[in-house]
């Protein structure tokens, strides 16, 4: 059997190493694919897949909204859930009513943190664009009065000496019932339909494979990780790898829906083709 190999870009933290660790090192049947990793920060990868560059990529939804002419949404893969949402941190005592009038510090502009905080602000707010792992100490610094965190941050913030007033993820779950969109896994479509779902069914399965043998890639997932305490490592592979990285379901659809509506509501993100799933058909919107 002739193998294809692919790029597959996803990033260094624990859910993404975790639940693409068996795709990705042969321990699940991938019917002649073969998906080399390439990791780089979640803001790196939207910045290359705005450019095409990827076949097979992780997404923030707001650049998936931004290149749904070249990319479709994989079912499986996504980082979707309740009680996971991006933090807005800042030193005690801040005045939260100040928070649309200072420069943030985020964790990049394609990211679906930054458009969950413009929703939130009824604006794009004021902000400066930084590696993640670099936002919390800034703050803490006194650099930025206030700092957008994503990821393990949600476990680490108090060591810095920051509070935390605002929780984007429960303020969407409030507002739209849903659980919240983070991340995804985006084909390029000139894969065409069939590669596409069987792509689907390797992560499906990689996912799976990862949960019914947590130890197979610990060192892979603990060589990767930011936070390298085992305990948080733990914390944030059991919050962002859940049902809806096996298969999206109706409900993950409909909040993946109902934000980039939302994003395109206000301008934020542009019209788009029809199609959002890979393998379908898509008409340019007039």
């Amino acid at each position: 059997m002739s193998v294809r190999e692919i790029g597959f870009g996803f990033s260094p933290c624990p859910n993404d190493t975790f639940a693409f660790y068996a795709a990705t090192h042969g321990l699940v049947d991938t019917g002649g694919w073969r998906l080399r990793p390439e990791m780089a920060d979640v803001e790196e990868l939207n910045r290359r897949a705005l450019a095409g560059e990827l076949e097979l990529t992780k997404l923030s939804f707001p650049a998936l909204g931004r290149c749904l002419d070249r990319y479709g949404l994989l079912r499986a893969g996504a980082a979707l859930g309740r009680g996971c949402g991006p933090l807005v941190v800042c030193r005690p005592g801040f005045d939260l009513e100040r928070l649309d009038s200072v420069t943030v510090a985020v964790p990049g502009f394609n990211t679906t943190a930054f458009l969950l905080l413009s929703l939130y602000l009824g604006q794009a707010p004021q902000a400066r664009a930084m590696v993640f792992d670099q936002i919390m100490p800034a703050v803490a610094r006194g650099e930025f009065e206030a700092g957008l965190i994503i990821h393990e941050g949600r476990f680490t913030y108090g060591g810095h000496g920051l509070a935390a007033p605002v929780d984007l993820g429960a303020w969407w779950e409030q507002t739209s019932g849903l659980p919240i969109p983070l991340g995804c896994i985006a084909a390029r479509r000139d894969l065409g339909p069939e590669a596409a779902h069987r792509l689907e069914e390797i992560l499906a399965a990689s996912v799976a494979h990862a949960q019914a043998h947590t130890l197979a890639s610990q060192e892979f997932v603990l060589a990767h990780a930011q936070e390298l305490e085992p305990q948080v490592v733990a914390s944030h592979i059991g919050l962002y790898v859940n049902d809806f990285s096996r298969d999206l379901g109706s409900q993950g659809l409909a909040a993946v829906e109902e934000l980039l509506a939302r994003g395109r509501g206000v301008g934020l993100l542009p019209s788009a083709p029809n199609a959002l799933l890979a393998g379908q058909e898509i008409f340019l919107t007039p």
